[in-house]
């Protein structure tokens, strides 16, 4: 049994990450286990210039977001004062909405996937996930959810560019199946039905004691 562990939810916008963040922080903290939910973008300087790009209220071209998010991940990671390295030390496990992975799949289709791999190599050497969680919807649901719930839509919220960053999440699973723990989740169910099945993972791989 792990002491604690570190979770990345990804996904199209829409795909119900945060519900599925806030359920599983119930579960775990059900069982007696310190948790500590987070996101990407922070709420750090740099994460509210990538907040105000994508709402329109400030201007930025798609390297400077990319560069943007290095920094903010980076400080995500190692801010001394609540930082994901910091929260994994004294021994919550952490689970994050958004990690590298959204990068590699929204970036990619403005630019060159390696570079984007590169430029976030620091955060990836620093800590990997230990497992990440992908939520599934098509692009067209997403689009329906967000016209739902929204009262504006943001830059990478457009049907065309969702297909992309869909494509670009299955890409990036088969290029970095050895390299990352991925568990796929079907997100075109209830809320319900699709944290079971999370919670199922979560407790083979990590909750359950080996038989002797």
């Amino acid at each position: 049994m792990k002491k604690n562990f570190f979770i990345a939810f990804e996904g199209i916008d829409g795909s119900g990450k945060s519900t599925q963040v806030k359920l599983l922080k119930g579960k775990l903290e059900a069982e007696g286990l310190k948790v500590y939910t987070t996101c990407e973008p922070t709420d750090s300087p740099m994460g509210k210039m990538i907040r105000d790009i994508f709402s329109g209220r400030a201007e930025g071209d798609h390297r400077t977001i990319a560069a943007l998010f290095v920094a903010d991940r980076l400080d995500h990671l190692l801010n001394k004062k609540n930082g994901i390295l910091k929260m994994l030390e004294e021994g919550y496990t952490v689970i994050t909405d958004r990690y590298y992975l959204s990068s590699y799949a929204y970036q990619s289709p403005y630019m060159d996937l390696d570079w984007v791999i590169k430029a976030n190599s620091l955060s990836a050497g620093l800590l990997r996930p230990d497992l990440n969680i992908y939520i599934d919807i098509t692009p067209e649901m997403s689009i329906e959810r967000l016209n739902r719930g929204r009262t504006s839509i943001e830059l990478y919220e457009t049907l065309d560019n969702l297909t992309n960053v869909r494509t670009k999440y299955f890409e990036i699973m088969e290029l970095l199946k050895d390299e990352e723990e991925v568990l796929v989740v079907d997100g075109d169910r209830t809320h319900e039905a699709i944290s079971n099945e999370i919670w199922h993972a979560i407790l083979h791989r990590f909750l359950q004691t080996p038989a002797m």
